[in-house]
């Protein structure tokens, strides 16, 4: 699910850079909106991956 994150970071940065480039507004705002959607599952998915490292310490 990781990959699917940096994936999307990526998409969206080359977006961000077209939109740029082009002077193509919507593309550019779509791209920074597919970064920050990206950023926010990959916190979310390293905030889970933490607690379940804590909630495995526990088990043993």
């Amino acid at each position: 699910m990781a990959d699917e994150s940096k994936f999307e970071q990526a998409k969206g940065n080359l977006k961000e850079t077209a939109g740029n480039a082009f002077g193509n507004e919507e593309l550019e705002k779509e791209g920074k909106q597919d970064k920050a959607s990206g950023k926010v599952k990959e916190a979310a998915e390293n905030a889970k991956d933490k607690v379940n490292d804590f909630v495995d310490k526990f088990k043993k």
